[in-house]
């Protein structure tokens, strides 16, 4: 029987290093998660080597070594030269790390942002695989998009498309924001920006039952029940939430005119967020988007691990 071929995927988050092994189908076949700690671009990319070590000495490979390793990180990437250009404007220190990682365990190496990474997943095995038009949609800590345009990511001239939770749509809250702006959209509709209006309102709504833990963030689940009893607060938050992140998608379909809307992150998992936010799509606006706003079909907790994968692949595909 022939030993199957696989890939490893490497994705880091703002709190998470996640390593796993891909075959070309684009199942996951093992995987383990890192907590991270790093300050810089250096300080990750150091990390990210002796996970490396760590996963290949205690976890080991399927069969023989992957044939490429593929990794998706945060920031801006030129993910044709491999260059890490920056985790955000504070952090900005372009390094090779796909070079880097290539020497180091010699095996061929290829990086990308990360959600332009859970791209090349949905493209290749998920909806967009039937799409040469679509948009994903990544609604979690924080939000961001990749656009598809015949068949073509946008990328951009500084690599920087696709950065939507930097734009307002009109949701009036009065938080500022890492880039300068107040009341960008992902401020009020993601994980962390309801977690950071619900303190910045709590005083104006003394009776609240939402609870407000001062080391960990609120539970956006807890959010979204406690508005469905009628807490005022939480009503506040999730219609603040719903209304930016309907009003952020129509934006995206007047703009780009997709004909699929493909959802990921962890706030699907709140099925409450999701079906307010469809309620408020306009269907004028909404009329071309004809395979409709959909969750993705692959693994949406571990996409991103998946897409990392599918760096490597097309890194190797390319090639040739």
């Amino acid at each position: 029987m022939a030993m199957k071929q696989t890939f490893l995927g490497i994705v880091l988050g703002g709190t998470q290093l996640t390593i796993g092994e891909i075959d070309e189908y684009g199942k996951l076949l093992k995987m383990k998660d890192y907590q991270t700690v790093f300050f810089n671009q250096e300080s990750a990319q150091d990390m990210i080597i002796s996970s490396l070590h760590d996963y290949e000495t205690h976890v080991g490979w399927i069969g023989k070594r992957p044939l490429a390793m593929g990794v998706g990180v945060i920031g801006r990437v030129d993910s044709e030269k491999g260059i890490w250009q920056q985790i955000d404007p504070a952090r900005t220190h372009p390094i090779n790390l796909a070079r880097t990682l290539q020497e180091t365990f010699s095996m061929p190496c290829f990086v990308d942002n990360d959600v332009k990474a859970s791209t090349r997943a949905v493209m290749r095995w998920g909806a967009g695989h039937e799409s040469n038009n679509f948009i994903y949609l990544y609604i979690g800590t924080g939000i961001a998009a990749s656009i598809v345009i015949d068949g073509k990511q946008i990328r951009g001239a500084h690599f920087n498309a696709g950065e939507v939770g930097h734009l307002k749509v009109g949701t009036r809250v009065g938080m500022r924001c890492a880039c300068g702006r107040t009341d960008c959209v992902e401020t009020i509709a993601s994980s962390v920006g309801i977690d950071r209006c619900a303190r910045m309102l709590r005083n104006d709504y003394p009776d609240t039952n939402l609870s407000i833990p001062s080391n960990e963030r609120v539970k956006v689940e807890d959010v979204f029940r406690l508005a469905k009893a009628g807490d005022s607060l939480c009503v506040k938050l999730t219609e603040n939430a719903t209304d930016a992140l309907a009003d952020l998608i129509m934006n995206l379909v007047r703009v780009t005119d997709p004909d699929t809307i493909i959802l990921g992150g962890e706030m699907l998992e709140i099925s409450d967020y999701m079906a307010h936010v469809k309620a408020k799509l306009q269907p004028v606006t909404m009329r071309f988007v004809t395979r409709g706003v959909v969750p993705t079909r692959l693994d949406a907790k571990n996409i991103g691990l998946i897409g990392a994968g599918a760096v490597a692949m097309d890194g190797l595909e390319n090639q040739k």
